[in-house]
């Protein structure tokens, strides 16, 4: 139990006990006897099957995992282990327990274990009786193992005369300490514990507002002021300016120009949503200064969540009774954060990184989400019945090569057909049984035909639910087009998400999964797409940040990097460079990124972990500073906790010191590659705006409609083609310079998949 568990149980008034150098088993096993001496009956609540060695007519144990909760009295444990309870200690001996890390003696499991103990009575009369064993497999293994179950059945009989105070008193529930619950769950971020918690609020905090007529509007902001706005309908919209609380019953001109006014800087939490909402009101709200939730996500990318309340609970004193906010309070919040967030943003020198890049990417991203993206319903409904056809096909083959039909859907019908009837290997276990996951059915796909189909069946039916089904009902009725909702404050990295629909994973690897992007259409019949992509951008960023001359003059000199690579690797001329090296070189180049191993090089080309490994090493020793970087990033993280971007921007790593190596070794790769993940989503953002801006002042028609990762798409008249791609490719090869030059691929199209390069 850690230190907060401890916390957290004797705040609710339940009495702890603990004695070091001993187990809670055999402090449980003390105070169930301390209390049979006392004549109390006594209840264990606990999982573990050693403890039912202690069940007796005074005691039971409740099992709260097991069968909706099961409850072992001496009848019960027969019933489930054929033993009585006093010979518990000695079935576990034998069989073992894998909870409490105690072995099996080999070859021996329950039901054999139960057997033994029930033919010879106890472990003891078992191995002074071990020739009147029939099986003699089974003979020589109790024989050889002899210290193994007897060393067992130590470890685990209890131990009930821990030397522990045994008061009654002591042991009565008293009142829970909410207010101390409430600093705790809110530390810990158990956001329904908190809201389950019994708290009166304090209503004397409640903010004092005003109602008032637009024409009634006398305040007069300048540029040194700041107007709070919080609510997402017209009617709820609260404000606060030179100290004051107000609300209006409709928006009128007077408001209307404040909102519209660059000059007079906006705060909020979420603003991006409220300029949307208002923009379709025929509000344009403008001069954009200081979220709250963006500043929370810069200060802590590893939140769960962004709300407004669970950032005052953490900032704030007087947010700690609040359970639930209304349109004033928030702003009061609000007006109480931004100064506290302003601060922690200038301690971190992530100041420039908020006011640059997050604070004027929201206005561009909620042009984005307003222009949206035209769909040709007719491309999406001839893949749907395209689609049904071939899954249509390919569950007949796989009910066929099954040899019976079944629920493909079902886990538990599938690992069936797997691994009872067909008899495959086991590759992996789940809690629930053997695995059926993608990883599984990859590797047993060299073993049988049947899972190749079910990884396919698995890849169309996401494409069918996810896409290609889905897309058509998010249409929007006014104006015929789908608005994905781009998340600033979503990843660890920087990065952009995008939701409802999320079109930032649809698969371009198959035919329909690229056929989807072929219904992603211009608007007008005079309007085109272009698509403008980085280069090879997080290899760009990686020869900076190492600054590996190698990797350096390859960029420079314009070179196929994975060829010249394979160069360096294999020794030889790039002229005798053949598509498997440089296929081989490709792998290295961008797995280093996200920590490739040997193990993972050699699954990925099927080769031995040996010559993956020694690729690897060919590798560093062509670009020793990367391994430098690689090194440098991880130490840095050991010691400081957390590695930043180009642009500061900053990931915490927790776990790099984990004693755990898996979890370690995650955390080392997450080290290397957030700085380069992290600095390409920096870079594509300051272009962004870059672009936006001069977009808008050359009073263009061209938009932006979609972000994905490294690629910018717009929709644009015929007649702007060639000057907003030369300003567009201008933005994004030098908004940011690096010691290695940043090239961008532009096509054009009349669909988001069919579509040339352009200049």
């Amino acid at each position: 139990m850690s230190s907060q568990d401890k916390e957290i149980v004797a705040a609710y008034g339940i009495a702890i006990f603990e004695k070091q150098g001993y187990e809670a088993d055999d402090i449980i096993a003390t105070m169930v006897k301390k209390a049979k001496d006392k004549g109390l009956s006594t209840t264990i609540v606990s999982s573990d099957k050693d403890i039912l060695q202690l069940v007796d007519e005074e005691t039971v144990v409740f099992s709260p995992y097991k069968d909706e909760g099961a409850l072992y009295d001496e009848r019960k444990v027969f019933q489930r282990y054929g033993v009585n309870p006093k010979q518990i200690p000695d079935i576990i001996a034998l069989m073992g327990d894998s909870a409490d890390n105690i072995p099996n003696v080999p070859g021996i499991g329950e039901g054999y274990a139960v057997e033994l103990i029930k033919e010879f009575g106890s472990l003891d009369a078992l191995l002074e009786n071990i020739d009147r064993i029939k099986q003699d497999k089974l003979k020589s293994t109790i024989k050889n193992n002899i210290n193994t179950a007897k060393l067992n059945k130590e470890l685990v009989l209890l131990n009930e005369a821990v030397d522990i105070d045994f008061e009654l008193d002591k042991l009565k529930i008293g009142q829970p300490d909410f207010k101390k619950l409430f600093k705790l769950f809110k530390h810990l971020e158990f956001k329904k514990f908190l809201q389950d918690l019994p708290l009166s609020e304090d209503k004397s905090k409640d903010v004092k507002v005003t109602r008032i007529e637009d024409k009634e509007l006398k305040i007069k902001l300048s540029e040194r002021d700041e107007l709070v706005l919080y609510g997402t309908k017209i009617d709820s919209l609260t404000f606060h300016a030179q100290g004051k609380f107000f609300y209006l019953s409709r928006l009128g001109r007077n408001l209307k120009e404040v909102l519209s006014n660059p000059g007079i800087k906006k705060v909020g939490h979420g603003l991006k949503i409220i300029k949307m909402f208002l923009a379709k009101e025929g509000i344009s709200l403008e001069g954009l200064h200081f979220d709250t939730m963006l500043a929370a996500y810069l200060i802590n990318p590893s939140r769960s969540e962004y709300n407004l309340l669970g950032i005052a609970w953490d900032y704030l004193e007087e947010a700690a009774s609040v359970k639930s906010i209304d349109e004033a309070r928030a702003v009061d919040f609000i007006v109480r954060l931004k100064p506290k967030l302003e601060k922690e943003l200038n301690d971190k020198s992530l100041l420039s990184l908020f006011f640059d890049i997050e604070m004027p990417l929201i206005e561009v991203l909620a042009e984005m989400e307003l222009s949206g993206i035209k769909l040709d319903l007719k491309v999406l409904q001839h893949l749907s019945k395209d689609l049904e056809k071939k899954l249509i096909k390919l569950i007949e083959d796989i009910y066929d090569i099954s040899g019976t039909q079944f629920n493909i859907n079902s886990p538990k019908q599938l690992r069936g057909i797997l691994f009872e009837k067909l008899k495959l290997p086991v590759i992996k276990k789940s809690k629930t049984g053997p695995s059926t996951d993608e990883e599984v059915l990859r590797k047993l796909s060299d073993k049988h035909k049947l899972p190749a189909l079910l990884l396919e069946y698995r890849q169309l039916m996401k494409l069918k639910t996810t896409y290609i089904d889905v897309l058509p009902t998010l249409v929007d009725e006014k104006t015929g087009k789908i608005h994905t909702s781009f998340n600033q404050a979503a990843t660890e990295t920087g990065r952009l998400s995008s939701s409802n629909p999320n079109l930032q994973n649809i698969p371009i690897k198959t035919d329909i999964g690229k056929n989807i992007r072929k219904a992603i259409i211009a608007s007008g019949r005079e309007d085109y797409l272009l698509s403008c992509d980085y280069s090879q951008i997080e290899l760009r960023i990686l020869a900076h940040l190492s600054g590996d001359e190698n990797l350096i003059t390859a960029f420079i000199n314009d070179k196929d990097i994975h060829k010249a690579t394979a160069a360096l690797i294999y020794n030889l001329p790039e002229k005798d460079i053949t598509d498997s090296m440089r296929e081989m070189a490709k792998r290295i180049n961008f797995g280093i990124i996200y920590g490739l191993s040997a193990w993972g090089l050699s699954r990925d080309l099927r080769i031995s972990a040996d010559e993956a490994q020694s690729f690897i090493d060919a590798y560093f020793t062509r670009y020793p500073k990367v391994k430098d970087y690689i090194e440098k990033q991880i130490k840095r993280a050991q010691k400081e906790g957390f590695v930043t971007t180009i642009m500061g921007r900053r990931r915490y790593l927790p776990e790099i010191n984990n004693k755990n190596q898996a979890i370690r070794q995650l955390a080392e790769r997450q080290a290397v590659n957030t700085p380069i993940q992290g600095s390409a989503s920096d870079l594509i953002k300051l272009a962004m705006i870059h672009i936006h801006k001069q977009i808008k002042q050359k009073n263009m028609k061209t938009k932006m409609i979609l972000q994905i990762h490294d690629e910018l798409v717009f929709e644009t008249p015929e007649k702007e083609l060639e000057e907003v791609a030369r300003l567009i490719k201008d933005s994004m090869e030098n908004v940011l310079k690096l010691d290695v030059p940043i090239k961008v691929d532009i096509k054009k199209g009349e669909n988001w998949l069919e579509m040339e390069e352009f200049r």
